[in-house]
């Protein structure tokens, strides 16, 4: 017992913290970033990254710390919803001169449900208009008390621009991790969580992996809850190529099937049939889960989402999840990334669904099925327009409820000419007014025996576009029922309801 252990303890070694920065738009999250990548770590040495990856490593006194770099507490909140527990630390970015703003809210809710440490920058203090105190006393009314107003929470001035303290920030992150004591177990499966994805046009589908306990090797067979691979390619944050990577260190990796989704969790299986049965076991009840919560007297509109890169998907997903979905429920039955293929038509085919990319190609040979069999395919560069498109299709599903609008009636005094389906018939209009176009029913007594069109009116002999009450009009009907001397004929229109969210 005791031996098992203590190879237990040598199986946990000691891991680089993995902080995560968050903060309102224009705060300097990107700016502290990116002075610490340029300050603190060795630049590739032939070009650059050109691919925004999601996740890089800093050297600070010989440590490490790995940086998720996110578009946002939005793809962080992704994260977070699948159940991956992805950073250690938050670094919470306000600027000096502006103070807490409504992102700035959201992102302390966001840390908050984490139950991760906080660490407050106040950036740009290097601005004669900054006030780090003001900064402090509005945390405060938001439950978050800095150490300097006798709270728990560890706070830095820095600016982005001059570098002034970064390193105090560093050395920060370096001592909270220390009290954290993180480690990783190498003696489980590889297993961690999917930090961006996107398709690459030249290597396929492109995957940054941050693994967090076990050990990660080139040829590894590793699946998500949506796709699985063998890993063809190994690559460290700069983009070379590697054998294997450790707890806390982010990696590209090539081989994948497909790409998966940002905040999936990814785990190393011993083979290709293990790692398929549970992506079929999580198909299955994804697949349950989504036709059990349906209404089934709700009107549905199926939706197929492309777009370039998985943070994309997100963002269009989380937002397509805000629209009024009382009267229309939004199913999206695929979303993923790169272009517009065959098989989104023949799954739109079969679904009677939209297609809605962002930032992708129409595939040729899929746009030309597309049209022929008229399958709806609608790509846009900006995420608002896309939403507009959305909410117009969602209306237009409850459009198709028709209401009837009675118009007119006709007393029947002659018939002119009778010819299979059609008839020439006189009268007078005794209620109402007649309009060129209109559709009919024919009353003999006060049962309906039948209905029809008008194909034209008549006036004189002359062609009119409406009458009004008391006039004898002429008119071409067109219908199931021969029109007899006597009957009644009743003209509507019908009207299709603008539909309302």
């Amino acid at each position: 017992m005791k031996i098992e252990k203590e190879e237990k303890q040598q199986n946990l070694q000691p891991r680089p913290p993995v902080v995560v920065v968050l903060g309102h738009v224009d705060h300097g999250k990107t700016a502290i970033l990116d002075f610490i990548r340029k300050t603190k770590k060795v630049e590739k040495e032939a070009g650059g990254i050109t691919q925004h990856i999601g996740a890089y490593e800093a050297d600070h006194d010989n440590k490490k710390i790995t940086f998720i770099d996110t578009p946002g507490h939005e793809a962080f909140s992704a994260m977070r919803s699948r159940g991956a527990k992805v950073a250690d630390i938050a670094i919470l970015v306000i600027a000096g001169e502006e103070g807490i703003k409504p992102q700035t809210k959201e992102a302390i809710k966001h840390i908050k449900k984490t139950g991760i440490p906080m660490l407050v920058a106040i950036n740009k203090i290097d601005r004669p208009e900054a006030d780090a105190e003001k900064v402090k006393r509005e945390l405060s009314q938001e439950d978050v008390l800095v150490e300097s107003m006798g709270g728990k929470v560890p706070s830095v001035n820095v600016s982005a621009k001059t570098g002034k303290g970064i390193s105090e920030l560093l050395e920060l992150i370096l001592l909270i991790a220390e009290m954290q004591d993180l480690k990783g177990d190498l003696s489980k499966s590889g297993e961690g969580v999917v930090i961006e994805a996107y398709l690459d046009s030249h290597r396929g589908p492109t995957a940054t992996l941050l693994l967090r306990d076990g050990i990660l090797k080139k040829g590894d067979i590793i699946g998500t809850a949506s796709v699985l691979g063998k890993i063809k390619i190994l690559e460290d944050f700069q983009g070379k190529a590697i054998e294997k990577a450790l707890p806390s260190q982010p990696v590209i990796v090539l081989g994948l099937e497909g790409v998966p989704q940002i905040g999936e969790k990814f785990k190393v299986y011993p083979d290709i049939e293990s790692a398929q049965k549970y992506i079929e076991k999580k198909e299955r009840k994804q697949e349950e889960r989504r036709v059990l919560s349906i209404d089934s007297s709700k009107k549905v509109l199926n939706l197929i989402l492309k777009a370039d890169v998985s943070g994309s998907l997100e963002a269009i997903e989380e937002e397509i999840k805000k629209l009024p979905q009382e009267k229309v429920f939004l199913r999206i039955l695929k979303s993923e990334v790169g272009e517009v293929n065959e098989n989104d038509i023949r799954l739109a085919k079969s679904a009677k669904a939209r297609i809605l990319g962002f930032r992708v190609k129409k595939n040729p040979i899929a746009l030309k099925w597309a049209e022929q069999e008229k399958i709806r395919v609608k790509c846009f560069d900006v995420i608002y327009e896309l939403f507009q498109e959305v909410r117009l299709m969602m209306e237009k599903v409850l459009s198709k409820e028709i209401t009837r609008k009675d118009i007119g009636m006709l007393k029947t005094l002659v018939v002119f000419l009778t010819e299979k389906n059609r008839q020439i018939i006189g009268g007078k209009i005794i209620d109402g007014e007649v309009e060129k176009g209109l559709k009919i029913e024919v009353y003999r007594g006060e049962e309906k025996i039948g209905r029809g069109k008008m194909i034209s009116l008549q006036k004189n002999k002359k062609n009119i576009e409406k009458a009004g009450k008391g006039e004898e009009i002429g008119i071409l009907y067109e219908g199931d029922v021969k029109i007899e001397v006597g009957d009644k004929v009743v003209f509507y229109k019908e009207e299709r309801q603008k539909g309302e969210l």
